[in-house]
């Protein structure tokens, strides 16, 4: 189906930008626990604690960046500043890396990072409407994770030949190109009324469409999505990097090629996630495809218990891909159902990512105290038995949101 508003020049650029954004939006990711393990000779608990700054400074920010961008017009410039911003943050790292310096960049990165998510989620709603948010929004994603593929794998290349420090000059590269794609987005083909989630008045600046700050309040079933993906968030977040750092142990180099091939395998399971659920959540509806990234969680932690090969572990990111991949996607679409009409899309989304980042960006720091008090596998079972209770609460108390489910039933 073609867009509502958006050109397909624009519809194009959009794809590309999420393309280019894919490694600048995360930052240094999992390769900062690797850098500064390895490089650097930091202890797990006080690498938690760094990769946790950018974590919060991200979550303190991030309401207000919803709100600014429900305000502003400026949303491809926005985007553009803040990739800048992100990738001297990622240079920074690399050539001042005492504590400090480092807890200093990855606030700065954090706070960047804040602006992200809700510019791109604000031009794609308001370049193709409520309608067919959920198809691009698949798309986009879907594109996002092969720009997570090429960085990846460009990463494993650098920092196997390299240093795993040089790894962070990609963000540059990519920061550079997404800018480029940007500047092939029409301004006309962005309706800013829609882009907040409000009435569907052609460019209007007008702004009785926007409801009060109370109403993100109000609603139950936001209240409790909010605090689902907050454990699913403080269970999931530091996998990966522990993971990463056990490895890096044993040998740094092996430790890099396996992060990316880790990044890699489940990036590619995430192309197909998205782009099902850009086709099938208006069909199927949210709840029954949430389930599934919900339940691969704490399967996942469990089987990282199970073996140290390196073959195997790369095979179970598999199921990180599949949770990552239908999370990314649907978490923009339920906003938009819980928000429809009420002009706040993108604060909503700021205020429920600022939830959500609480449990990330903590799950680094316990796990790291868990680490150096046991072991990695007893802070991999730990995560599990979060996911589990993320997954029952999902599956018990919330409800299906599909808007467009609930009007055709009704006619």
């Amino acid at each position: 189906m073609k867009a509502k508003y958006a050109s397909q020049q624009s519809l194009k650029s959009l794809q590309w930008l999420n393309f280019f954004l894919a490694d600048v939006r995360d930052g240094l990711g999992p390769y900062l626990g690797i850098f500064l393990l390895t490089s650097q000779h930091w202890s797990s608990a006080k690498i938690g604690v760094a990769m946790t700054v950018m974590g919060v400074a991200t979550l303190l920010v991030q309401t207000p960046a919803g709100a600014f961008i429900d305000f502003t017009r400026h949303k491809n410039i926005t985007i553009g500043v803040m990739s800048a911003v992100i990738s001297i943050g990622a240079i920074g790292v690399t050539l001042f890396s005492s504590f400090w310096s480092v807890v200093a960049f990855q606030s700065i990165m954090g706070v960047a990072a804040a602006f992200m998510g809700p510019a791109i989620a604000g031009l794609t709603l308001g370049m193709v409407g409520p309608r067919y948010f959920s198809k691009q929004v698949g798309k986009n994603e879907a594109f996002n994770h092969l720009g997570n593929i090429a960085a990846a794998a460009l990463a494993g290349v650098i920092g196997y030949v390299l240093s795993i420090g040089a790894v962070f000059y990609l963000n540059a590269f990519m920061a550079f190109f997404a800018v480029i794609s940007m500047t092939y987005i029409k301004r006309s083909d962005v309706n800013h009324s829609v882009a907040r989630g409000g009435a569907e008045k052609a460019n209007s600046s007008c702004r009785d469409d926007v409801s009060g700050f109370g109403v993100l309040f109000k609603s139950k079933t936001l209240l409790l999505f909010t605090f689902s993906i907050c454990l699913f968030h403080f269970a999931n977040a530091a996998m990966l990097p522990l993971l990463g750092q056990s490895l890096a142990l044993d040998d740094p180099k092996v430790a890099s090629l396996f992060m990316s091939s880790s990044i890699i395998v489940a990036q590619v399971v995430m192309v197909p996630a998205a782009i099902l659920v850009g086709k099938k959540a208006d069909v199927w509806g949210r709840k029954k495809i949430f389930l599934i990234a919900f339940l691969a969680l704490p399967i996942r932690g469990l089987l990282y218990t199970l073996s140290d090969n390196p073959v195997y572990l790369v095979s179970v990111q598999v199921l990180d891909g599949v949770g990552a991949g239908i999370f990314g996607a649907l978490f923009l679409i339920v906003i938009a159902d819980l928000t429809e009409g009420t002009g706040r899309f993108n604060v909503t989304q700021g205020a429920v990512s600022t939830i959500m980042g609480i449990g990330a960006a903590f799950s680094s720091s316990v796990a790291g105290i868990i680490v150096v008090q046991s072991s990695y596998d007893v802070a991999f079972k730990a995560l599990a038995s979060i996911a589990v209770l993320a997954f029952l609460l999902f599956s018990i108390f919330m409800p299906e949101t599909n808007n467009w489910a609930k009007r055709k039933a009704q006619k």
